[in-house]
């Protein structure tokens, strides 16, 4: 079984809220950093990105990758790993959990990463916390940012 990095914050925004940006994927590179660009290749019955294509620049690292995306209500999103140059997988969550009577949401990213390249396990793993970290804190930022919230 993979092993998987895991992280919370608590963002002063409905769970609707939240899960608003994280569901906006054109937006992603006014915030996430690494995103340069993010194309939605198809969606569900719903609406919701079902396919989407990512182009990541994060430094070292620059990769083109498809992610599958399945909407668990409006409480959860997960993704796993269609097609990359430079990973074998890549598998994640958004959970979100109402707090203070709804007004807050405790947002809890979960990430495995499986890189072609061999890479020791505790590397990697600080790697997933560096990437959860800074989407964390990409994401409260911005959902704090915007009108209403």
């Amino acid at each position: 079984m993979a092993e998987h990095t895991r992280s919370s914050t608590t963002v002063e925004a409905t769970p609707a809220e939240v899960m608003a940006v994280i569901a906006d994927f054109g937006r992603y590179p006014d915030w996430t950093g690494e995103v340069k660009e993010a194309e939605v290749l198809a969606t569900d019955a719903g609406g919701r990105a079902e396919e989407v294509r990512l182009l990541l620049d994060a430094g070292a690292i620059k990769d083109e990758h498809t992610l599958r995306y399945t909407w668990h209500g409006e409480q959860e999103v997960s993704w796993s790993l269609v097609k990359s140059k430079m990973l074998r997988a890549l598998d994640g969550s958004y959970r979100l959990a109402p707090v203070a009577g709804g007004k807050h949401t405790e947002v809890t990213y979960q990430l495995t990463v499986d890189v072609k390249i061999p890479m020791l396990g505790s590397i990697k793993r600080k790697a997933e916390k560096v990437i959860i970290d800074r989407a964390l804190e990409g994401l409260k930022k911005r959902v704090e940012s915007l009108p209403g919230s």
